[in-house]
């Protein structure tokens, strides 16, 4: 399981260094992909497939959009020697990072942030009154 909220600058190089306590979880391959609000999912092997299989019962014609938004954007990669991984272009274009990153621990997978979208998360998206109200709503 990921936990945890990691400060990082990507290199000269758009590499990210991946804490050591995350690598092993993470394994040797892993697989990123476009997220919502402007993050960078990043899924060890067993998740992501996990989480295809789960996209792949969806309805063709109903659901192909969602499918595509998953697939079209995903990238198999890995780490160097060094436990770095570059970050795409595109994937730093979609969530407008530059330099200053956060990665988070989400449960089965982690997100890579910008690190001022991120800050803006924890003021605006993530209020705890809003919170507490829809694990109520989950029967929490």
């Amino acid at each position: 399981m990921f936990v945890g909220e990691y400060r990082h600058n990507l290199d000269s190089k758009s590499r990210l260094s991946i804490p050591v306590k995350l690598r092993e979880e993470l394994g040797s391959e892993f697989y990123m992909c476009r997220g919502f609000d402007k993050c960078i999912m990043i899924y060890p092997e067993s998740a992501w497939l996990e989480f295809a299989d789960k996209l792949d019962k969806l309805q063709v014609v109903g659901d192909r959009h969602v499918s595509r938004y998953f697939f079209a954007g995903a990238c198999p990669t890995a780490m160097d020697g060094q436990g770095r991984v570059v970050i795409p272009p595109s994937y730093r274009e979609h969530a407008g990072i530059d330099k200053n990153v956060v990665l988070i621990g989400n449960n089965k997978r982690l997100e890579l942030w910008d690190e001022a979208t991120w800050d803006a998360e924890l003021t605006t998206g993530l209020q705890s009154e809003d919170i507490m109200a829809r694990l109520i709503e989950l029967g929490f």
